[in-house]
């Protein structure tokens, strides 16, 4: 195989996690940072430019660019208007098989996200994974 091709292979798939805190958005990818070991791009997208409170649709170009490795990224918002953010910056992103909005509890879908990017798992199944994580009893 070609280098072109064993770069492409050992791709995974990219995470953005956007918050309307960008504390929580860091502490968050921090956390699934340590799960991953460092083999997954974890991007957090928390807070406005000005840093305040709020989301910012240059942030979350910003973490797909930095968190596409070429097998794709999957986003996950904390709250409705990030979702908002998200579906804009997405229509004009013009990427939308290999980008995937995932309907998922934010901390608990990172992490189940990330235990699946970093065990190779395609788009689909990375943010299916972060959806899933909504069953996860804590009790």
């Amino acid at each position: 195989m070609s280098a072109p091709d064993t770069a492409m292979s050992t791709a995974t798939v990219g995470i953005v996690l956007v918050s309307h805190s960008a504390e929580l958005a860091a502490g968050a990818a921090h956390l699934a940072e340590q799960v991953s070991g460092g083999t997954v791009t974890i991007v957090a997208a928390g807070g406005t430019d000005d840093g305040d409170l709020g989301t910012s649709a240059a942030k979350v170009e910003r973490g797909l660019s930095q968190a596409d490795q070429g097998a794709g990224v999957v986003v996950l918002p904390d709250l409705g208007s990030a979702v908002l953010t998200v579906k804009a910056v997405l229509e004009d992103h013009g990427s939308a098989g290999n980008v995937l909005l995932a309907d998922a509890p934010f901390v608990e879908g990172a992490v189940a996200a990330t235990v699946t990017a970093a065990a190779g798992g395609d788009v689909k199944a990375v943010a299916a994974a972060a959806e899933e994580a909504r069953h996860a009893r804590k009790l």
